[in-house]
């Protein structure tokens, strides 16, 4: 399978440049490009969390086991004294990092139900969602955002794939098949979950037609042939 790097480093520039181009032809702004390309990029690490042993899963629980804490610590900060806002922090800290850890671990398995098409296509609809009904962002950032998580992933995906052929040997590896996945009998009733689930979002998503037919909108595509033809 690909590395770590080469996910990361793959997935930013597959981002940069679909994020750029949407930017130019005017269909987000600044702030919505840069957090697309981030978007991505995340995305492009995103199916390895079901690996114990990979950075960014290992990233992933420090950073929320350092946003847990201080978040306990901010809601507790009036009500305790300093060392027990410092045990507090200690706790939280090492709950997340290390039980809700192992939980994880222990019930995940690499290359299972997290590393597949309807895990991630889950993961692209529920930040879609999040973003329009809960964060109230426009529509049309919305469903960027979503899509670039769920495009990043898609890319991890497909570099596993490339990589599981030894074009050397001319031969396929027995990884074949086990990245870019949308069943497994093994885990039939995880996969009746996963899709179940993925109804339920596309049902209530925010509307796609509106959203397509902004980026059919003719006038969005000829600013981006300006901007190529005189990009300063």
């Amino acid at each position: 399978m690909a590395n770590f790097n080469t996910h990361l480093n793959v997935a930013f520039i597959a981002s940069g440049t679909l994020g750029l181009t949407i930017y130019k032809a005017g269909l987000i702004g600044e702030s919505g490009f840069l957090m697309c390309v981030a978007l991505g990029t995340i995305g492009g690490l995103l199916p390895d969390l079901d690996s114990d042993n990979s950075t960014p899963i290992k990233i992933g629980f420090h950073v929320i086991s350092l946003a847990f804490a201080f978040t306990l610590v901010i809601h507790w900060s009036h009500e305790l004294n300093l060392f027990a806002l410092f045990a507090l922090w200690l706790a939280g800290y090492g709950f997340i990092r290390y039980v809700v850890f192992y939980v994880f671990t222990t019930m995940t398995v690499h290359r299972g139900v997290i590393h597949s098409v309807p895990y991630m296509a889950i993961m692209g609809l529920g930040l879609t969602c999040l973003s329009y009904y809960g964060l109230q962002l426009p529509l049309t950032t919305s469903w960027f955002y979503g899509l670039f998580l769920f495009s990043g992933a898609m890319v991890h995906l497909t570099l596993d794939e490339l990589y599981s052929v030894d074009l050397t040997g001319m031969r396929v590896k027995r990884s074949s098949g086990t990245a870019m996945k949308f069943y497994q009998h093994k885990n039939k009733w995880w996969y009746l979950l996963l899709y179940v689930t993925l109804g339920l979002l596309l049902y209530f998503a925010p509307p796609f037609e509106a959203f397509w037919q902004t980026l059919l909108d003719p006038i969005s595509w000829s600013q981006l042939k300006v901007g190529i033809a005189n990009p300063l």
